[in-house]
C-alpha cells in the first residue's frame, strides 16, 4: 500500500530523485537540464544583510527569493544582488530570468530593474496577494 508523508525540507535522497527525474526526462527530449541551486549573499562585515536565492535549469534562471534586512533597505542592496546574478549568468547560454512577486512586495522594483510583466494572477480574496509574473531576456556580451 502506498503511504504519503509531508515534510518541510527535502533531504539528500529526495533532492537526488527530483534532480535525476528531471534530468532523465529532459535528456529523453534532447534537452539539457543542468539544474543548479544558488544563493547570492550580501554581507556587511560578517553579517548577512541580503540574500538572493534561486536556481538555473534548462536555459533560464529562476529567482525564488530576494530579501534584504529591514535596516539595510533603500541602500540598493537588492538591486546589486539582482545585478550580480544577471552578470554571473550573462554568458552562460541562458535565455531569460524569471520570477514572481506579490502586490504587497516588489512589482515596481522589478519593473525598475528592467523586468517585463507577463501576467498577473488576481487573488479574489485579497488584492495584496495578486501574483505578478516577470521575465527579462538575456543579451550576451559579444
Amino acid at each position: 500500500m502506498i503511504e504519503f508523508e509531508i515534510t518541510n525540507q527535502a533531504n539528500e535522497e529526495v533532492a537526488k530523485i527530483i534532480y535525476n527525474g528531471f534530468d532523465k526526462y529532459a535528456k529523453q527530449n534532447e534537452i539539457h537540464c543542468n539544474y543548479k541551486k544558488f544563493n547570492f549573499i550580501a554581507k556587511d562585515k560578517n553579517k548577512i544583510v541580503g540574500i538572493l536565492e534561486g536556481h538555473s535549469y534548462y536555459d533560464e534562471v529562476h529567482i525564488e527569493n530576494l530579501i534584504v534586512l529591514k535596516e539595510y533597505r533603500h541602500q540598493n542592496i537588492g538591486s546589486m544582488l539582482l545585478k550580480k546574478v544577471e552578470e554571473h549568468y550573462k554568458n552562460e547560454n541562458i535565455d531569460n530570468f524569471n520570477l514572481t512577486t506579490y502586490e504587497f512586495q516588489a512589482p515596481k522594483f522589478y519593473e525598475k530593474m528592467g523586468y517585463t510583466l507577463e501576467f498577473v494572477r488576481k487573488n479574489s480574496r485579497n488584492p495584496k496577494l495578486n501574483k505578478y509574473y516577470y521575465s527579462k531576456k538575456i543579451v550576451p556580451e559579444n
